[in-house]
């Protein structure tokens, strides 16, 4: 396994995060005139520095990564920018780097669980560092679920393989056209949310804020009440519709834009993932009608909200939905494990998983009546060979035995199983809040213990990069020449 191109590669992206630790400093001078410029600019050294000597000393004379060298490389650039994203929270708020760790973890990851309180009155710096994590970690997973997943054949993500995640010599150029394209939608999405938000009513900082950690999917806000914060029905609409958008996939809506509508429409998946959260939003509207004083506006915007928050995998928190009785509080939480589309910003298992699941069950159960029959399985108009659905499969087992072990994890830290069960769900889905008094809706991951936090970090970042794409550095195999 040759280690210079792989990290070559993580020296050019610290130098990048280096020049966005910049960021905040920029805007204390123009904004705020509060002193954190040391803090950020012994971060931004420190990264830079590290980075320059990494470009310097591992630059490879041919540039070319096989299959293991990509995996390596997914997990140590994740990695990475955790480590140095950390610096900032370690060097201007004095945290344990347990929890700067943690909480550059969840942001890098879009899961958005947070150990922070008191975000109200916090360093503008700081929060402004949180929402560019996310902002961050969202592109980086577009670019990874469209160039590398399907490349790498993980958890069934070859269904999606496209030009955009060959790296044959002649598909280069069209990638790199490809992704300067969904590059610079995220910018304008990204812009035109901020804009909506501070129509709705936020101040400037707080829509900029917002927009980055909606867009990403991500969940990290700017106040311990998260979008409860904010009363104008207007910003819950608008949450709704962009963590919607971040949930698509943005090839698609990169063509879409460019004047070919009806394959956005036409994808399987898309159609299903909109009638879906509509059918949810009807659904849970109702009980909430039946059980509560709320008007049809104000139940609809609530669910409408919430659990777009939840199936998008962003997290943000308007208000306590486990408050709603026993059946809403599970219905939500079992939501939880869906995710969004492939190639989209949001986390979780992914809509195509369930359509491939019930497709492998449907042929099942066909076979058990006509054994000798030969029934050809086909997703969005492609076959699914034998290799996909072997993929998908191992990704299945292992999420649910990941759950299952995190859990127990937990529980003998003394985490007691609600808490542990809800965290490890939402770790591993990249959700952010789980269910309960200490990492609810209205909580947070401050008060479990260290141990905890690094076996949640891990979690996040495991589910994060669909599970498999680490799991294979730990098979001796993967390491052979």
């Amino acid at each position: 396994m040759s280690f210079r191109p792989v990290f070559y590669v993580v020296g050019l992206l610290l130098c990048i995060l280096s020049g966005l630790m910049l960021i905040p400093i920029v805007s204390d001078l123009l904004f705020f005139s509060i002193d954190t410029h040391e803090a950020f600019a012994v971060s931004a050294g420190i990264t830079i520095i590290t980075g320059l000597l990494l470009v310097y000393y591992c630059k490879p004379k041919h540039f070319s990564l096989r299959p293991r060298e990509m995996f390596l490389l997914t997990n140590v650039v994740w990695l990475s920018l955790c480590v140095f994203g950390a610096l900032p929270f370690v060097l201007q708020m004095d945290m344990s780097f347990t929890d700067a760790f943690f909480e550059t973890m969840s942001g890098i990851t879009t899961t958005g669980s947070t150990v922070l309180t008191g975000l109200d009155t916090m360093n503008p710096a700081i929060l402004l560092w949180r929402s560019e994590l996310q902002w961050l970690g969202g592109i980086g997973f577009v670019v990874v679920a469209v160039a590398i997943l399907p490349f790498l054949r993980v958890g069934g993500m070859r269904l999606f393989q496209s030009e955009s995640s060959d790296w044959s010599d002649k598909a280069i150029p069209r990638s790199r056209v490809l992704a300067r394209k969904v590059v610079e939608l995220y910018i304008g999405l990204s812009f035109a949310c901020a804009l909506a938000y501070f129509l709705g009513g936020m101040t400037v900082f707080e829509a900029i804020n917002h927009a980055m950690t909606t867009l990403s999917t991500g969940g990290f806000s700017t106040s311990d009440a998260s979008m409860g914060h904010f009363s104008n029905p207007a910003i819950q609409w608008t949450g709704a519709l962009f963590m919607l958008l971040g949930s698509l996939p943005f090839v698609l809506l990169v063509r879409f834009l460019s004047g070919k509508t009806d394959e956005l429409y036409k994808d399987v998946q898309v159609r299903l993932f909109f009638k879906g959260l509509i059918g949810v939003w009807v659904f849970l509207t109702v009980w909430l009608l039946f059980n509560s004083d709320y008007s049809i506006f104000e139940a609809l915007t609530l669910v409408a909200f919430n659990t777009t928050s939840v199936v998008s995998t962003t997290g943000y928190a308007f208000t306590d939905y486990t408050l709603w009785g026993g059946f809403a509080g599970a219905f939500i939480f079992f939501l939880s494990f869906v995710g969004g589309c492939s190639g989209s910003t949001a986390g979780g298992v992914k809509v195509f998983r369930f359509q491939i699941g019930m497709k492998v069950l449907n042929n099942q159960l066909k076979l058990l009546s006509h054994p000798r029959a030969c029934f050809n399985m086909t997703y969005n108009g492609q076959t699914m060979t034998p290799e996909i659905i072997r993929s998908f499969s191992s990704f299945s087992f292992f999420f649910l035995v990941l759950v299952s072990i995190v859990t127990l994890l937990l529980c003998f830290m003394g985490v007691d199983f609600m808490t542990s069960l809800s965290g490890a769900v939402t770790a591993i889905a990249n959700v952010g809040p789980g269910i309960g008094d200490t990492i609810g809706p209205a909580g947070n991951f401050a008060t479990l213990p260290d141990a905890a936090k690094w076996v949640l970090a891990i979690a996040m970042l495991m589910g994060r990069l669909e599970i498999m794409t680490v799991l294979v550095l730990f098979t001796p195999i993967c390491w052979k020449n």
